[in-house]
């Protein structure tokens, strides 16, 4: 079974312009591949390295694996249909794998293929991550996220082995609750749906103030109420799973997929209805 850790990196400024230019320069090049790969009609990764894997190095001055990572990149982009040409954000995310990327545990630090040469950059992580980061295996993704570089590693863990349960716990998923189980125990939204009000008072009016101060502060507080929810999201599914699992039952849930098209409220709760997690606790 795979999981992913997800560790922040350490740079020093010169170090962190070095990574924003090379997921700058990986993201052109896979634009560029791209743009190929439409007007060719050829988006197989094998047809496509063919077609401008000496290209790209030669024009964009990348390393041999790279280049392979960007054209991966790219055809993985395709496979779902040949309809839409595909482009890439300047920042967007790249894979990084074993010949250009090595994990130093014991240093806690990483050696990064840069386009600017190869770094040594020290990380941060959780016990959680540490010990996930022992089972690491294959590609690992590099990401610019809110202005701080994280590795995203891919960790092989052993899979649990499934268990037959005779019995199973129902749950209602729910907006003032966010979950109620079948013997009656309900888990409480109210710390959420608080949080979302309090933000989005404050959101409309530093939106309607629109000074420079107004605006940085609507950027520091960029995705604070996602993760408070997904905080309390994690909490309680975590306790319903242990009481699942402490008791020898599966867990139903309701599927609530297409709920917010099947249904309408009233334009007062629409905001609400729309902030719904459903999703995050159901995974």
């Amino acid at each position: 079974m795979q999981l992913t850790a997800k560790v922040k990196l350490l740079p020093t400024p010169e170090q962190a312009d070095a990574l924003k230019h090379t997921l700058e320069t990986a993201n052109a090049v896979c634009n560029y591949i791209s743009a190929r790969a439409w007007k060719e009609r050829t988006f197989r990764q094998y047809s496509l390295h063919k077609l401008v894997y000496y290209d790209v190095r030669e024009q964009f001055g990348l390393s041999s694996q790279m280049a392979v990572r960007c054209i991966s990149k790219v055809a993985d982009a395709y496979k779902l249909d040949h309809k839409t040409k595909r482009t890439f954000r300047e920042t967007g995310a790249i894979a990084y794998d074993s010949r250009i990327l090595s994990w130093k545990a014991r240093k806690q630090a990483v050696s990064i293929w840069t386009m600017d040469g190869r770094q040594t950059i020290p990380f941060a992580c959780g016990d959680r991550q540490r010990e996930l980061l022992q089972r690491q295996r294959g590609e690992s993704d590099l990401a610019l996220i809110d202005g701080a570089f994280y590795l995203l590693a891919t960790c092989e863990v052993e899979a649990v082995e499934k268990f037959e349960a005779e019995e199973a716990l129902g749950v209602d998923l729910g907006i003032v609750n966010i979950a109620t189980d079948s013997d009656g125990e309900t888990y409480s939204g109210a710390q959420v749906n608080n949080l979302r009000r309090r933000h989005a008072k404050l959101r409309a009016k530093l939106q309607q103030k629109g000074t420079k101060s107004a605006k940085r502060l609507l950027k520091k507080r960029k995705r604070k109420e996602r993760r408070f929810a997904r905080d309390v999201n994690h909490v309680i599914s975590k306790r319903i799973v242990e009481k699942a699992k402490g008791t020898g039952r599966a867990i139903g849930l309701e599927n609530l997929s297409g709920i917010r098209e099947r249904t309408t409220v009233r334009k007062s709760q629409r905001r609400q209805h729309h902030s719904w997690s459903f999703h995050d606790s159901r995974q």
